[in-house]
């Protein structure tokens, strides 16, 4: 039986738009995409749940979140480091 490798982690860097729980902020991460018919440049967003466990980070800071296990319902990336 081989020993299974480990596999590289996720990372995506985003901007906190919410702090309000205990523990846990939401960050957006964009990304730019190229509209197919008119070639023009879009930005889509999503919202990730992230463990935070130090709670002073504001709205607005720019953090990177690497993917992790399931720590709650929605909950599946922690706060790596924030971006200055």
């Amino acid at each position: 039986m081989e020993a299974r490798k480990p596999q590289k982690r996720k990372i995506r860097e985003g901007i906190v738009v919410s702090n309000k729980m205990q523990n846990t902020i939401i960050v957006r991460v964009d990304r730019k995409i190229r509209y197919p018919l008119l070639q023009k440049v879009i930005v889509r967003g999503k919202k990730y749940y992230a463990h935070s466990e130090n709670q002073d980070i504001k709205v607005g800071t720019k953090v990177r979140i690497v993917e992790t296990r399931p720590l709650s319902k929605l909950k599946r990336w922690r706060v790596m480091e924030e971006i200055v």
